[in-house]
């Protein structure tokens, strides 16, 4: 395929994105001249969003890194100079040999996580290689983590309601999630349902683009959704809303709940949460009396203290109204576990000598990089940018400062990680990869073969772990695998009854093929929990020291429970960073076009709030905490509660300023599952009367 110079060619969107769309790439003269939806795609039907359309402007774009470089001048300055493969891969091995020999295999670490979301280029020969050096672990729980924890707390399995089926509701609520920006397929669901008479409620901490299409949008304070959702249980069993059979037949825990959720009143949580009682009273109401009614829960409200608390709260209201059995009904998260690849088989954790060997969270790389003892010495970033994406960027900066750390980097583009390695590896883009894709929200699993070959001399994720495996001398099969014979690998996991009938053939032939979703319903009706039911009442979290009931835990920083969040706080605001709409992270925001779209940074700050700071529209601000400073310009909203301010999307340093939002985020970690807590933030914000020197 790649040897054509002309024609139409089909891929998939790799990025992290529920959606995984299918794609056609236009080709002219062996260049990529254009990118389209597929519309054969039995989901995504040949809409994609703007960041995909102008993806050619990232693989063609005249920063892209296309040769190894070693540094020449101090971390963080971006001097480098052109070295050749054998020259980086000799290096590398060499670095890595030594400190295993002088420090111990740990005193190594990789960081990445999902930029490419191809089992091969981040679950792979990755994986292996690490495995086999006997490398400190990363936890990757810098996503979903803490609301996996908590929805198979109470439903066992990653998996609810299929995509196509809840065209058929007449009641959507999303909650926590800005589906025109970051599930565009879903709004379109919706938006067809919408044309059938159903009805969208919005709930959220900011009125983003999906809030302000919504038929009804309500706001609340950041980190209060599990109140909210116990207040609209309270109602649901005081009103008789509840569906009595299903809670019996399928539920253990209700007779607990029942009573548990006594003490929260709407008026109590109107207090804790700022909904009002009277909009807490008609949202349970339209809920307990709409059917179907399907909830679309989102991942915002994951990354607080509370966060795996706040989705195991959400997922147990269908199992209340019974909404799990209704054709439409429901809730989902994420699909991720039915389209489960054989990760032992991909992973090879079986290479691995010292099995018990040090797990280090992504979610506090800083603390690890300054406080680890013994320290990291080696690490390999790669489909990751923590310089940026990463909590309290301020430490992991002056980790990544360090003169002992050996750092290596594998991207397509000089981020803002980059200018602190030793080593630059330039990266293929997907387009010039073999690789196999599952999505966590729709059912298909799709093959992308490479349409161009690699740019420069740029190499996949699975090429440089193989290069570097027999530059160490490791001659396991394992290293010998291609890619083939990798993704047969992933597909034959008989574990997973979704995936049987998918094999490499059949997707050579048909581009993408549907996981059998005959067993599907059993989630619902005798879920893999402990008690075979859907457990809102969760032994296994008493025994993890967790509420065993869902039970409102106030946030760490600054929320007395009772009050605005802040309150009587140092810092008295609450400081919430989710996705711009023309970013993945900070995946694109090098791309000039569609920076363009965004403008700038700019903090949304309620009138309130402005007027006590003498603060203005357009006024330059400083925003700050303990742990860093962000410098932004105020845009006056009223599109969050007072109390909450709102910067949208992750920037690149530029133009000499502090334009890192998560400088001023906690490496806390949340209650479950060692999720992030991004959103758990206090801060003060200040006009700006003059530009601060860069620290």
């Amino acid at each position: 395929m790649v040897r054509e110079e002309n024609g139409v060619f089909p891929a998939v969107c790799p990025l992290d994105c529920p959606d995984t769309c299918g794609l056609l790439l236009h080709k002219e003269d062996g260049k990529i001249v254009k990118v389209t939806g597929n519309p054969a795609h039995p989901v995504t039907k040949g809409a994609i969003c703007n960041k995909v359309r102008n993806m050619t402007e990232r693989i063609y774009h005249p920063e892209r890194i296309l040769y190894p470089l070693r540094r020449t001048g101090a971390k963080g300055e971006g001097k480098f100079e052109r070295m050749t493969w054998d020259e980086a891969i000799g290096e590398i091995a060499g670095r890595f040999t030594e400190l295993i020999r002088d420090y111990g295999s740990e005193s190594i670490m990789p960081y990445s996580f999902y930029g490419n979301m191809g089992a091969l280029s981040v679950d792979g020969m990755d994986r292996r290689f690490f495995h086999r050096i006997g490398s400190t672990r990363l936890d990757q729980g810098i996503c979903n983590a803490a609301g996996n924890v908590g929805w198979k707390y109470t439903m066992g399995f990653m998996g609810g309601k299929s995509p196509e089926e809840t065209a058929k509701a007449k009641l959507f609520i999303v909650w926590g999630q800005n589906t025109i920006s970051t599930n565009m397929h879903a709004w379109s669901i919706m938006e067809k349902a919408r044309k059938q008479g159903a009805k969208l409620v919005v709930i959220d901490v900011h009125r983003n683009r999906t809030g302000d299409r919504a038929d009804w949008f309500i706001p609340l304070h950041p980190g209060t959704d599990t109140a909210l959702a116990l207040g609209l249980m309270h109602v649901l069993f005081d009103r008789g809303l509840v569906n009595e059979e299903f809670l019996e037949k399928y539920t253990i825990g209700h007779q607990e709940l029942r009573e548990h959720v006594k003490q929260y009143t709407p008026d109590k949580v109107a207090a804790i949460t700022g909904v009002p009682a009277g909009d807490i009273v008609k949202l349970a109401k339209m809920y307990g009396e709409t059917s179907p009614a399907f909830i679309q829960i989102g991942n915002g409200l994951q990354h607080h203290d509370n966060g795996g608390m706040n989705i195991r709260t959400i997922v147990c209201l269908p199992a209340l109204t019974g909404q799990w059995l209704v054709e439409g009904g429901g809730a989902i998260k994420a699909n991720g576990d039915y389209s489960k690849f054989n990760g032992a088989a991909l992973e090879r954790s079986d290479l691995r000598a010292n099995p018990d060997a040090r797990i280090v969270s992504m979610n506090q790389l800083g603390e690890a990089l300054l406080s680890l003892d013994p320290p990291i010495r080696g690490m390999f970033v790669y489909c990751a940018n923590p310089a940026v994406v990463a909590p309290d960027t301020d430490k992991v900066e002056r980790g990544l400062l360090r003169e002992d750390l050996f750092t290596v980097v594998h991207d397509l583009f000089m981020t803002d990680t980059a200018k602190y390695a030793d080593i630059i590896l330039p990266a293929t883009s997907t387009f010039e990869n073999t690789d196999v894709y599952r999505s966590y929200w729709h059912h298909y699993i799709q093959l992308q073969e490479p349409v161009i070959p690699p740019q420069g001399e740029s190499k996949s994720n699975m090429e440089v772990f193989k290069l570097l495996a027999q530059a160490m001398g490791f001659t396991e099969e394992a290293f010998q695998d291609t890619e083939e014979d990798m993704i047969r690998q992933a597909l034959d996991h008989p574990a997973n009854p979704h995936i049987e009938h998918i094999t490499l053939d059949g997707l050579k032939e048909h581009r993408f093929l549907k996981l059998n979703m005959e067993y599907q319903s059993r989630y619902f009706t005798a879920p893999p929990t402990p008690s075979g039911k859907i457990e809102l009442y969760s032994q296994r979290m008493a025994e993890a020291g967790l509420p065993p009931l869902p039970t409102y835990v106030p946030l760490v920083e600054g929320y007395d429970g009772e009050r605005r969040p802040g309150t009587g706080s140092r810092y008295p605001l609450m400081f919430i960073s989710p996705p711009n709409h023309s970013f993945l992270n900070s995946t694109f925001a090098n791309v000039e076009k569609l920076a363009a779209l965004e403008k700038e940074p700019t903090l949304q700050i309620h009138p309130e709030d402005a007027m006590a700071r003498g603060i203005s529209d357009g006024d330059a601000v400083l925003v700050w905490n303990d742990r860093g400073q962000f410098e932004v310009t105020a845009a006056i909203t009223d599109k969050m509660l007072p109390g909450t301010v709102v910067s949208q999307g992750l920037w690149w340093e530029q133009d000499g300023k502090r334009h890192r939002a998560n400088a001023l985020t906690p490496e806390r970690l949340a209650d479950m599952g060692n999720g992030a807590t991004f959103f758990s933030t206090v801060v003060e914000v200040k006009r700006q009367r003059k530009c601060l020197p860069n620290r």
